[in-house]
């Protein structure tokens, strides 16, 4: 088993990974502006089901393919890109009170899957998990279960960080209680995601 100083330096690469500024966080913020810190979970755990889906992806060997072919990397983060933007455009597309209400009502599975493939859609992500996770497995030692602890230290430290930002977030919404701020809310959330959407389209190979 992973002995207590790999873990702990394991624990704090998983929390510098989480409090960059990404695409994740830029969901999660939104989340928490237009839904709440409780309505955001739908979001938060999306987020981290997709996370788990790069991790597997990873332990599986699949990321080495995603990494050593430009064509498969390419199309993944414009699938990405492209995601982001439009859930982007959606938010500035609620002008009218209705139309945001319609937003801040939207079911919560709904909003699960779209955090699902906000992470899933994140190749970057993928390619960082496989330079990452073997910095932290003994070869001496059984696999599996090393595989299950940063599996699960890299998710909770997840979770707990994209609440966090989604109750950042949160704080900021009695200040959008009109209809003219909640028409600003809903720009300043889609703007976040545009803004992630850019920096996704700059990831290198």
């Amino acid at each position: 088993m992973m002995n207590l100083e790999i873990w702990i330096a394991l624990f704090g690469t998983a929390v510098l990974i989480s409090l960059s500024p990404g695409a994740g966080a830029a969901t999660a913020m939104s989340a928490g502006l237009t839904y709440g810190v409780r309505g955001a979970g739908w979001t938060t755990f999306g987020l981290m089901a997709g996370y788990a889906i790069q991790i597997l992806i990873v332990a599986v060997g699949l990321g080495s393919l995603i990494e050593s072919s430009p064509e498969l990397f390419t199309t993944i983060k414009w699938v990405g890109v492209g995601y982001l933007v439009w859930l982007g455009i959606q938010f500035w597309r609620q002008r009218q009170s209705a139309d945001i209400e319609s937003q801040i009502s939207a079911p919560g599975p709904k909003r699960f899957w779209q955090a699902v493939l906000v992470n899933t859609t994140n190749p970057k992500g993928i390619v960082f998990l496989v330079a990452l996770m073997p910095q932290f497995i003994d070869p001496t030692l059984p696999q599996q279960p090393q595989l299950l602890l940063i599996s699960a230290t890299l998710l909770l430290t997840d979770v707990c960080i994209m609440t966090g930002y989604s109750g950042l977030a949160a704080t900021l919404r009695h200040r959008f209680a009109d209809p003219v701020a909640m028409v600003w809310q809903q720009r300043i959330a889609g703007s976040a995601l545009i803004a992630a959407a850019m920096a996704l389209s700059l990831a290198a190979l």
